[in-house]
């Protein structure tokens, strides 16, 4: 038996925030490679504060707190590369990308932590697939997954260059994720010709879920990372995404596309290309839109309700919402209440 409605709750989002999540921990894409290059310095805000990033001579990345731990230099203001590691412009101290002070130039004697510990808040880093990964926690917990393995990108001979997007979007991760399983919004929102059947299902940091019998499926990583592939007949795209928090209330999606390498002009290679431009706007001779088109202007403007009014048409959202909630260290009075 439902719940009975609370009308006070549901007819005005005056007390409702847009956002009403911690950022979540886990491995996210911070930078694609090309967007760094050997001997270069730069600062990026995510996860709620401000980093620097540098790609030493040996192409190594380091993902640093800005201040230097001698005099609170900012590292990313007149730092630069020494060999693989990032100088300090202040005294010329040298930290390496796990966060060891390596050289104070004019010191004869080191200061005794830095020979037993890391002075330099950094975070763990792989660099894959043409995208630096950084793993997040809150509370500096170590990676607790893997990253995934991604067939087409172990195989780039034979699948065509891969096609990088990125975009800010002013919601939370969660609120992006949660599109995988709304497919009613996909009739209504993007102008499909029915709402597809969705299923979903989660082990750990594991999900996935499948639209209509394969049309279209995915499998998320954790809360930053989705493998989606768009299906046509025999043709496969792959929609590699990528969500990072810059800040509680806003989100920089990147994606990488990419799939088989088919004869130029052969119906293969059209529908391939049309399944790519379909997937982010309108794609030529349709009416339905991609997600540019059209989702970014609802998560740019909408709440979020945490005991939504739905029907049985709805789809696994609540189900959705339980799997991602792991991921939050701090839970708030929303996510509570959404919990209950």
């Amino acid at each position: 038996m439902n719940a009975p409605v609370d009308l006070d709750r549901i007819q005005t989002g005056d007390e409702l925030e847009r956002c009403p999540f911690p950022i979540p921990y886990g491995w996210f894409g911070v930078q694609f490679s090309h967007e760094l290059e050997v001997g270069q310095v730069k600062m990026e805000t995510f996860f709620g504060k401000e980093w620097v990033l540098f790609r030493g001579e040996d192409g190594s990345v380091g993902v640093t707190d800005p201040y230097c731990p001698h005099l609170g230099a900012h590292l990313g203001h007149g730092g630069i590369v020494e060999g693989n590691n990032i100088r300090c412009t202040f005294h010329h101290w040298q930290f390496n990308s796990e966060g060891w002070c390596k050289e104070v130039p004019y010191g004869k004697v080191m200061p005794g932590i830095c020979r037993k510990k890391p002075v330099l808040k950094t975070l763990p880093v792989i660099e894959k697939y043409g995208v630096i990964f950084a793993w997040y926690h809150p509370e500096d917990e170590e990676p607790m997954w893997d990253l995934p393995t991604v067939p087409e990108f172990e195989d780039p001979e034979n699948h065509v260059d891969v096609h990088y997007h990125s975009w800010d979007i002013g919601t939370c991760i969660q609120e992006i994720a949660e599109n995988s399983v709304d497919t009613p919004h996909l009739k209504f929102l993007h102008g499909a010709p029915i709402i597809p059947p969705v299923e979903f299902e989660a082990n750990g940091p594991i999900s996935k879920y499948n639209i209509m019998d394969g049309y279209i499926w995915g499998i998320g990583h954790g809360p930053g990372i989705s493998e989606t592939r768009h299906n046509k007949g025999d043709v496969a795209m792959l929609m590699f995404a990528l969500s990072t928090p810059v800040h509680e209330e806003l989100t920089r999606t990147r994606m990488a596309f990419t799939w088989k390498k088919y004869p130029e002009g052969s119906e293969e290679a059209k529908t391939a290309e049309h399944l790519y431009h379909h997937s982010i706007g309108e794609a030529e001779g349709e009416d339905s839109a991609g997600f540019e088109s059209v989702d970014l202007i609802v998560w740019d403007n909408k709440k979020y309700r945490p005991n939504p009014l739905l029907c049985d048409g709805d789809g696994p959202i609540l189900k959705f919402r339980e799997y991602f909630k792991q991921f939050y260290v701090e839970k708030n009075e929303a996510q509570k209440a959404a919990a209950e």
